[in-house]
């Protein structure tokens, strides 16, 4: 039997999501010649881990802007990338359990962004995704373990690129 105060606080994440005007994007569309052999959620148990996604425009296809933060992507542009992230981990997410309302527990977000070599401000990007997260979870649903790091490139020049793991039910 489900947990009332689970499921009550679930059906809510897809109200906060129409409330917040966000909508999950389709499937990533890989850009031409990209092949993509894997899955963006493999689910074992009662666990699923969420492969690496960028941010995607509504259609599946790679949002910008693109280039290396700060000198080509603004801190707030990448912040918004990562909020963008988040709604195509949700979206995966969604497809491979079936319904959103089943996740019990955000249990880790790996946040990696394209870094000028000085910029040490990472956390404020990945803040982008841990914000939405607990503004649609809450602080019991949504809290995380988290790393934000800074790399010298990531995928076709997007300036972030985030992975994490769920439990649900």
């Amino acid at each position: 039997m489900r947990d009332v105060r689970v499921c009550s606080w679930s059906v809510r994440i897809e109200t906060r999501l129409q409330e917040f005007g966000l909508v999950l994007p389709e499937p990533t569309r890989a850009p031409s010649g990209v092949r993509l052999p894997f899955a963006p959620v493999r689910v074992r148990g009662r666990r699923a881990l969420i492969a690496g996604h960028g941010p995607l425009n509504p259609d599946g296809t790679v949002a910008g802007p693109f280039g290396k933060v700060p000198s080509e992507v603004s801190v707030d542009q990448a912040y918004a990338s990562a909020r963008l992230v988040c709604l195509a981990m949700l979206g995966s997410l969604k497809r491979a359990i079936g319904d959103l309302d089943r996740v019990t527990a955000w249990l880790r977000v790996f946040g990696m962004v394209n870094s000028d070599p000085d910029f040490t401000l990472q956390p404020n990007v990945i803040n982008g995704c841990s914000d939405l997260l607990l503004d649609l979870f809450g602080p019991e649903l949504g809290q995380h373990a988290r790393s934000a790091v800074g790399l010298m490139a990531l995928p076709f020049g997007i300036p972030v690129e985030i992975e994490a793991e769920v439990e649900f039910e």
